[in-house]
Formats: structure tokens, C-alpha cells, sequence
């Protein structure tokens, strides 16, 4: 009995805690993204804090009162999973195959008519029961689904961010979790609270890194100005010791190089950029009309031609579908990019010439 008196002030505690620190880091940064991911994780383990402190109103209960601290410690179980399944659509990486289904507008009936199917029958044994073996274990099944699907996800978040080790860690932690699962099954208590600590305690750190995994993402994707950033051409040895053309940016936070390999034709356009900016005093290129002067060369044959080079561009910094329109396509081409104001069809690099360096090749 003492041993649950003292994990239950451990939940309650530890728990609270977390819950307020997973709810400060949203205040001052999800909550201007407008993103409620890391609420429903917090809200999530405020429901393990809620079991803490119901383990601690029952700990010195008769065996007539435990069939209600089964039925809350069930309840709150399954609020805890409902909790993180309502995260998962704020989740910015989500495995191909579940990601539509994730994302759809059926998520909520999906995730909340198994809620009730096992909610209603735990209320129900919960205050007609006499004795607590005859508390459904539904919560259990609830949380086998709920362990599918973060699993793949908390996976998926952390390869994406170039986290590996992160990713396994998590796979390790549902494991851990999905044992604790078993020995609810069987009854085991004493082992049950040990894997219950274990997996809690993992989650929650689980749930910190991948909050602060979100804020490095957002700090590694802002874009510099045109004035912090350096522009390098050269020749880029591989680990196969192999030479191969790149660009190489620098002045992104965390003062990594970026090396981008492009395509022969976007790495000759984007050079051309620089070289005409370094050998005249405009640096102006010219994109070709739809109505074009059969005897007049043009610098580039169209638009799209600079939406394919900004997409290289984009997929090399961060990853492919690792970017969005908004808040970095459209922020890097205003930053390596300027339109003319008097001549249409005009462009050039916007960067200073003392920022752009060709390398013999």
C-alpha cells in the first residue's frame, strides 16, 4: 500500500509539472504558429497526473471503494489516449500510409466512437460493480490502437527532423508501453507500476524532445536576408571522394553550411545569376516572352524555369515536402531575387557581390 501512496504522489507531481511546462512552451511559441499539437500532449498527461492524485484518494480504500479507483484510473486512461489520437492531425510529418486517413475529416469519428463504445460500458461496471475484478479492460484495447498509430508518427517526426536516434528511442518507448499493456492483462501490480513509471517517465521526456525538435525545425528553417547570406560555387567532395558541382549557403542559424546539389541546367542558370551580377554594374537577366524575338537570345525560357531552380533550392535546405509556400518558398526567392520595377521580364540576384564567390572548377 505504501508503494501506491508513493507512485501516485511520483504521477501526481511529476506529472503536473510536465503538463505545465508542455503548456508553456505552446504559450509562448505554438500559440502563434496556431498550432494545438502540443496542447492535446499536454492536456494528454494531465490525465496521468489526474490518475496520481486518484490513487492517492484510494490508497487506504477498502476492497468494497477499489472498483471506482479501477473505473476513474480506466477513464482517465482512455482520455489520455483520446488526448494524443487528437494530436496527431497537428503533427507536421505523418507516415504515407496513414496520413490521409490522419488528416481527414472522418479522424474524429474514427478515434471518438471507439472512445465511447469503451467509455460507456466502463461507466457502467463502474458504478453497478461490486468488486473491481468486473472493471472492463477496455481502456487497454483503446490504447493499443492509440500506440499503432504514435508509434509511426513520433517515428516519422523525428527521421524527418534528422533525429534518428530519437526515432528509435520512441519505437523503444512503445514497446515498453505496449508490455505495460500486457501485465494489466494479467494482473501483475507490481510489475505493472514499474513499466507504468517507466513508460510514463520515457513518453513525457518523449514528448519534450519532440517539442523541442518542432522549435529547432523553426529556427533552422528561417530564412535569411539578402544581406546575410553568402553565396559559394565550387567543386564538393562527396564520401565517396567523388567531385561533384554544388552551391554552397551560408548564414542560416546555427552557421551551417548547406550544400545543395542542382541539376547541370539549374546550377548553369543559377551561376549565370551570379556571374552577371559580379561582371556588370545591374546584373539583369532577361525571361523570355510568350511572344518572343525569334533572333534575340533570351537568359531564361520562363517562369517556371525559376519555380524549378527555388524548388531545388528548397529541397536541398530542408528536405522535400519539408517546406511550405508561405514561409519559405516565397521568403527565400524575395531574398535571393529582385524584379525589375521599369523593365518587364527583368530579374536578378539581389545579393551583394561581395556575398557571392565562384570557385575555380
Amino acid at each position: 500500500m505504501e508503494l501506491l501512496k508513493f507512485y501516485g504522489w511520483w504521477e501526481f507531481v511529476v506529472c503536473s509539472f510536465a503538463f505545465v511546462a508542455l503548456m508553456s512552451i505552446w504559450y509562448h511559441i505554438g500559440k502563434r504558429q496556431k498550432d494545438f499539437g502540443p496542447v492535446w500532449l499536454a492536456f494528454s498527461v494531465l490525465c496521468w497526473a489526474f490518475s496520481g492524485l486518484v490513487e492517492l484518494l484510494f490508497w487506504d480504500s477498502s476492497s468494497n471503494e477499489l472498483h471506482y479507483r479501477d473505473g476513474l484510473r480506466s477513464i482517465l486512461s482512455l482520455m489520455n489516449s483520446l488526448f494524443i489520437l487528437m494530436a496527431l492531425p497537428w503533427f507536421k510529418y505523418l507516415p504515407k500510409p496513414f496520413e490521409a486517413l490522419i488528416k481527414s475529416r472522418f479522424w474524429m469519428y474514427i478515434i471518438g466512437i471507439p472512445f465511447v463504445f469503451a467509455l460507456l460500458p466502463t461507466l457502467h461496471k463502474m458504478f453497478l460493480a461490486r468488486t473491481a475484478s468486473l472493471i472492463s479492460e477496455l481502456d487497454v484495447y483503446y490504447a493499443l490502437l492509440t500506440l499503432v498509430f504514435l508509434g509511426f508518427v513520433l517515428w516519422e517526426s523525428f527521421v524527418k527532423r534528422r533525429l534518428p536516434i530519437l526515432g528509435w528511442l520512441s519505437l523503444t518507448t512503445v514497446l515498453v508501453t505496449l508490455l505495460a499493456q500486457v501485465f494489466k492483462f494479467i494482473g501483475d501490480g507490481s510489475n505493472l507500476l514499474l513499466f507504468s513509471a517507466i513508460f510514463k517517465t520515457t513518453l513525457i521526456m518523449l514528448f519534450f524532445a519532440l517539442a523541442l525538435s518542432w522549435v529547432k525545425e523553426l529556427v533552422e528553417t528561417i530564412i535569411p536576408g539578402p544581406y546575410q547570406l553568402n553565396m559559394r560555387f565550387g567543386n564538393i567532395r562527396t564520401v565517396e571522394n567523388k567531385s561533384h558541382k554544388a552551391v554552397v549557403l551560408q548564414g542560416f542559424p546555427g552557421n551551417e553550411d548547406r550544400s545543395i546539389q542542382l541539376s547541370p541546367s539549374l546550377y548553369g542558370l543559377l551561376k549565370t545569376f551570379a556571374e552577371r551580377k559580379l561582371s556588370t554594374e545591374e546584373g539583369w537577366l532577361e525571361i523570355k516572352p510568350k511572344n518572343f524575338d525569334h533572333n534575340k537570345s533570351y537568359d531564361i525560357n520562363d517562369h517556371n524555369e525559376l519555380k524549378r531552380l527555388l524548388e531545388a533550392l528548397l529541397n536541398g535546405l530542408f528536405g522535400k515536402e519539408a517546406w511550405t509556400k508561405d514561409k519559405h518558398y516565397t521568403p527565400l526567392k524575395n531574398t535571393l531575387f529582385e524584379l525589375s520595377e521599369s523593365q518587364a521580364r527583368k530579374i536578378r540576384l539581389q545579393l551583394p557581390k561581395e556575398n557571392i564567390l565562384i570557385e575555380n572548377e
